[in-house]
Parts: C-alpha cells; structure tokens; sequence
C-alpha cells in the first residue's frame, strides 16, 4: 500500500480543481490511501469526497500539523499549495514528494508587462504534473464535487417561479475586483430575461436584496415578469449554494469558488472576469463556457489575485464589458 499526502490549504475554489488528481492517485496507485491537507474551514469541501481516506487541517499550530503528519508515515507527498508553510510540511517530514509549479516569474510578467509567457495549459493540468512521479496520468474527466444528502436542496422547496428552471448567478467574489458593481449585475440579469437565483455568502445579501428590490419593482410598474429574482444568498451552506448550482439551467460566475463547481457538475457557464484573465490558466475545466471580459485593456491583468477598489479609479474591467452577445441565442447555448 501506498500511502499519500496531499496539501492545499484554500481556498474553495483551488481545492475543487485539485479533485481530479485526488481521483487519479486513488485509482491509478495501486493500494493507495489518500490523505488530504487543507484548512478546517474548507473541510467540508472533502469530507465526502469517496477518493479521500483521511482529511488533515493545519489548526493554530503547524508544528502539532507535523507531528500528526509524521505519525503517518507518508510514502510521498503532493504539493499542490507550494508556499512556505507547505514547503516546510515536506521539510519536517523528509519524504519524496513534488510541488507543483506556480509559474510566479509568467504571472508577474503578465501583471507587470502585460507579457504573456503563460502555458495554453489548464492549472488541473499542472496540478497533476505534480503527481506525475506516482505514474499518474489525466484520466480526460473533470473535476468532483460531492454534496452530502442532507444538504441536497429540494426544487419543491423554492419559491414558485424557480421550481421549473432558473439561472444561477454567483454574484460573490473574495475580491472587490473581481466581482461586477450592483448595477451591472442587474443589468446582466434584466438581459438573462429568466428566473435568477442570485448566489453567494451572507456578505453578498445585502447586494443581493438590492437585485431582488429593483426587479420586483419593476415588475409593479411594467407588470413584466420575464426576470425574477430570488436572493439566495447567506441563506445556505457552501454544499447548499453546490446543490442549487447542479440543479440550475445555466450558471454565470465570476471568477470565483461556485464557478468551478459549476464546472464539477458540467454546468454550462457563463464566466465574467474583471482584473484577472482566464490565461492564468483557471477558466472552467472541461465544460462548457463563455467568458465576458474586456480584451487589449492595457491595465489588464493588475493582479494575479485581486483588489479592494480598482488601482486606477475607472473600474473598466468591469465597467466597459459588452454584454450584447449575452442576448443573442448563441450565447445562452
């Protein structure tokens, strides 16, 4: 038996895109017990994961994490996170293992230089370069996400107008950068012209009120009711959000955590990007999607990661994306 470590401390959406090389180690091992290593808050992103034996989570302390890892005397260890505290995991350890590469130099190249030196590669791709040395290979599936019974929404549990179909727009970003300004959200769902349930964490309800109170206003004054919103955001659980975006019609996301598990569950997507670019290699994997941005911004990418307010003050990332390919029929697939 082979016994393997995998570490990747966050965030939701970096640890979904690593499951296919959780699923290709466990099946392509031969004995293989795969252990995982993250943060306790995104635990339940693997808890139910069938190719993980074991979950591990870096508390207060990482030299208790050590010890805990030491005990189990890993045959090799996939770094998937390769930062300091990762690199000082392998370290301690003192067992055979890979990182995978970051490329730092193409990124910063790219954010300084507006120099793509990017590989046309998927990050899922390089994340199993780093299982490689296993004798692991891309099996050609996507990525997993599993959602335990009890979080499972039940349609019949919605509002009346969403039962028969709707839209899942994940309106939440961790940056200000990354996520639309109010009124453009709005407008991206006047043009959907469906129902909406409007996705994210308790931060994003207010904002998603804000949505909700304009169309149901409008909807008073034109009695028009071809866009209809329900705020679900802060209402449930990652695993809850999960299970209204498997159930969903179509997804538009930023790009963000729900994006990729929107790809998990072949989703058809609709992914916006603001300061960051889909070259980074982190577009959805392996389903279908269509990306709304601003091309040749000459500020554009101004991080890998993202801000709280735009660096230059117009926000045109955002601002300036055209979104009247969003009403041709070619668009919505």
């Amino acid at each position: 038996m082979s016994k393997i470590l995998i570490l990747r401390f966050s965030s939701i959406g970096d640890i979904v895109l690593t499951t296919p090389v959780i699923r290709c180690v466990k099946q392509q091992v031969p004995g293989a017990e795969v252990h995982y290593c993250t943060k306790p808050a995104f635990r339940s992103i693997l808890a139910n994961n069938p190719y993980v034996d074991k979950v591990h989570v870096l508390g207060d302390s990482l030299s208790e994490l050590v010890q805990q890892l030491k005990a189990e005397n890993f045959d090799f260890i996939v770094d998937l996170h390769n930062n300091l505290r990762t690199r000082i995991i392998k370290t301690r350890l003192g067992k055979p293992g890979k990182s995978f590469n970051k490329l730092n130099y193409e990124k910063w190249l790219l954010v300084n230089f507006k120099l793509n030196r990017m590989p046309d590669t998927h990050i899922v791709n390089r994340y199993l370069d780093a299982a490689a040395p296993l004798g692991v290979k891309d099996d050609g599936l996507g990525q997993d996400y599993f959602i335990p019974a009890q979080d499972e929404v039940e349609v019949d549990t919605l509002p009346d107008g969403f039962q028969n179909g709707y839209v899942a727009f994940a309106i939440g970003a961790q940056h200000f950068t990354k996520r639309l300004p109010t009124e453009r959200i709005i407008e991206l769902c006047a043009l959907l012209n469906q129902p909406v349930i409007l996705l994210g964490g308790k931060e994003d309800a207010a904002t998603g009120e804000e949505i909700a109170s304009f169309f149901e206003s409008r909807t008073t004054i034109t009695n028009q009711q071809s866009t209809i919103i329900y705020n679900a955001c802060g209402k449930y659980n990652l695993n809850g959000s999960a299970s209204l975006v498997k159930q969903a019609t179509q997804v538009v996301s930023h790009d963000t955590g729900l994006m990729h598990i929107a790809a998990a569950f072949q989703k058809e997507i609709i992914s916006v990007w603001g300061n960051t670019v889909p070259e980074f290699g982190m577009y959805p994997f392996r389903t279908k999607y269509k990306v709304l941005e601003v091309q040749g911004l000459s500020c554009r990418p101004c991080s890998k990661i993202g801000y709280k307010k735009c660096p230059k003050g117009h926000f045109k990332c955002m601002n300036d994306i055209d979104f009247n390919t969003v009403a041709d029929a070619a668009f919505i697939f």
